[in-house]
This record gives structure tokens, sequence and C-alpha cells, in this order.
């Protein structure tokens, strides 16, 4: 078993031991107070590890302390690893990003579009342009997810029992066959919304590669970089790693929560948000692009091809603020683009938290994330298990103290 270790000192690597000794204990005031029950932070500079704390409860109830080796519920950071696994097949000549997605999955041919009205009285139109499969990679496909309660499509999915974006009683497939009978907020390439597009992009990659899901990913990405615990289960040899999930509560505390079903091969395999992993296989997989597409011999992408994955492909060039719908039209997406399955920065002069230009990386829902940052030669790493109300603050507070960290 693989386990991450601190590799070299702060001070080696150009961070500053005091500023990371701050991060520690705001992160452990957050624990304390009762806001998480545990948390894991990892720092690395040119690809060694300076920085690893691990901190309260993997299981409140249990006794059980998070480890350098507990397994989290990463959620929605499945989506840039389902867009490596995507780019690989872009690679080998088997799918092209301006592939129409209708060519590989004919129930997507006529994608039709909002004009007005909701429910039965909603009006739709043919679709301007065709869906395209660069366009379920960027977040610009003009599907959505049912939760946001902000425009009439999405109670169109929530009438459709997508409450959690898989169709009830079916596989990756017959959910995406769902999706399509379902108009589109807008037409393709035009705006953008985060969705369920990696959902339908997971399902692609079933059908080019002729292989399930999860084990084309193993196949092709975990095992090639020795992401040993990442996957869409968890076996009882590992059961034992897997942090319980909680829930915000109305007075600010936590509550358990039923997580994803990890306990057997699921039905459903969610490339948007069905995987778990270590702290050392994200860090396995964040190498992989830090590096351009190689790790320790091993190639899975060309250098451009992670470059062509990490620049702005929003149109115009625009921010997440300026052409996405509501709820992403406010002020915490200025300046922050969005690459292929990850977000970019685009203007660190107008984002909330202090970013590096060009810096990227995702988030999951139940408080997970990581970035690279190329300039710094910097990548970071948070995990708890807390499904927040609304946007977890503790996002503000990590890349704050990280970037007040960096001596040189």
């Amino acid at each position: 078993m693989a386990v991450l270790r601190q590799e070299v000192d702060p001070g080696e690597a150009g961070l500053d031991p005091g500023a990371l000794e701050r991060l520690d204990r705001e992160l452990a005031r957050r624990v304390d107070d009762g806001e998480m029950p545990g948390f894991l932070v990892a720092v690395a500079r040119a690809g060694r590890v300076a920085h690893l704390t691990a901190y309260g409860a993997r299981d409140l109830a249990a006794g059980l302390p998070v480890e350098s080796d507990t397994l989290w519920r990463i959620y929605s950071m499945t989506k840039p690893v389902t867009t490596v696994g995507a780019l690989m097949l872009v690679e080998d000549g088997l799918l092209s990003l301006d592939d129409v997605v209708g060519r590989h999955l004919p129930a997507f041919a006529e994608p039709r579009v909002h004009v007005d009205g909701s429910g039965d009285r909603m009006r739709t139109r043919p679709a301007a342009g065709p869906l395209l499969v660069r366009h379920l990679m960027t977040h610009t496909a003009g599907l959505t997810f049912a939760f946001y309660h902000a425009h009439p499509v999405d109670a169109l999915y929530r009438a459709a029992g997508l409450d959690s974006s898989v169709a009830p009683g079916t596989d990756l497939a017959g959910t995406t066959d769902v999706y399509a009978t379902l108009p589109l907020q807008f037409d393709p390439g035009t705006r953008w919304n985060y969705s369920v597009a990696t959902n339908v992009l997971g399902r692609v990659v079933e059908v080019v590669s002729g292989r399930p899901l999860d084990v084309y990913l193993a196949e092709r990405v975990f095992r090639p970089l020795g992401m040993e615990d990442a996957g869409f289960e968890v076996t009882d040899a590992q059961a034992g790693r897997l942090a319980e999930l909680y829930a915000e509560t109305d007075d600010g505390g936590i509550e358990p929560i039923d997580g994803l079903p990890l306990r057997g091969r699921p039905r459903f395999l969610s490339g948007s948000g069905g995987m778990v992993a270590s702290a050392h296989d994200m860090h396995r997989f964040m190498e992989l692009l830090r590096r351009r597409g190689e790790l320790d011999g091993t190639r899975l992408l060309r250098p451009e091809t992670v470059a062509l994955m990490t620049r702005n492909h929003l149109p115009g060039g625009a921010d997440l603020r300026t052409v996405g719908v509501p709820p992403h039209d406010d002020p915490g997406n200025e300046g922050v683009g969005f690459g292929l399955g990850v977000s970019v920065v685009v203007d660190p002069s107008r984002t909330r938290e202090p970013s590096g230009l060009g810096a990227y990386g995702w988030s999951g829902v139940a408080t997970t994330t990581f970035w690279v940052d190329p300039g710094r030669d910097l990548t970071v790493q948070f995990y708890t298990q807390v499904r927040p109300r609304s946007s977890h603050t503790v996002y503000r507070d990590l890349k704050r103290l990280v970037h007040q960290a960096l001596a040189d």
C-alpha cells in the first residue's frame, strides 16, 4: 500500500514554516469548533511533499483518526480524471474534441433548447449547432443539475427523478439516455453551466473504448500511475480506511449522512463524481499534470494535450461569471475560466482568493479540493468529508494561507 509522506522540509521547498503552522491552526480550529470531523492537507513544490498534516477524525463515532492513508469520497474531483481518460482516447485517434456527441450516443443526435415556459407549457427549438465532445469537457453543453432550482429545465430534471443525477434503477447508459430526452438550457458552446456533462463524457468513453468506465480508468490511468486505492468501490481490505461522510446542520455543526454506495461495484459508474481515492493517489494524478503528461517514465498524455486541457476554453476567453448562467454568475467566479475538466485562473487580480496565473484544479461537494500552480511549481490538496449547506469558506482560508507560505 502506497502512502503519502513528507519528503522535504518546508524551508528547502521555499515555504515559510510559520505560515504553514498558521494554516494548520486555522484548519484545526474548524475541527475543534465542530465544523469538520478532521482533515488532511498536503503542499508540494517541484513534486516533493513539503507539508503534510492529518488532524481530527475520519469517523467521529468510532473515534478513528484521519491518517495519511485515509480514503476520501472525492466526488467532482472525479471529473478531471474522467477527462484525462477521454483525452487519452483523443490521442489514440479514437475520439475528437469536435466529434458530435450523437455520433457515439445516438440519443443526443437532435438536441433541443429551451425557449420559454416551464413544465407542460415549455417551448423548445432545435439547437443552433451540434453538441460536441468539447462542450461536455468544458460544461458549455447546456446540460444542468436537478438541484439548482434556477431554470425551468432544472425542474424537468427533478421530474425525471434525477435529483442525484442518476435515473432510478439505471446504469450510466440508461441515465444518459434520460438526459438526452430533456432540453438544453442554451445552445451548445455559448454559455457555461456546471452540469451532468461529465457523466455523458464517461458514457462516451465507455462506447469508444468498449469497456466499462471503471475498468477503462483502472487500466489506462490508475494502474500506470500507481493510484493503488483509486476507484469506484472499496474492498473489504480498504473499508476501514474510508472516512465517514457528514453534512452541515442548521446550527453550524455536522451530522453523519449516507454517502456514495461504495461497498460492491456500483451499477451507476459516475464519471462526474463517483470516485474514492487517497491523498497519495491524487498526488500522483496532480504530478502527471504538473509534469505535463508524464510521471516516472510513464507518459499518458503529450505535453501539448495537457497545455490544451489547462487553458481557458470559455467563449471569447471570458471568465465563469461573464458567461455563467445563474447560479454561476456570482463575484466568486471573476477571473476564473474553464479548461477541459478543470477551472483555470485567467486574471489573478480579480479572483476572490489569492491565485496564480494559469493555476488549475477542481473541488468536490464533500469539501475536497486540489490545484496545480505551474508558475510556482506548486500543488495543493485538501480533504475533509462535509457536505456544506452552501459554499464552504474553508477554501478561501486555505488559498490565503498557502499563498502566505510562499517564501520565494
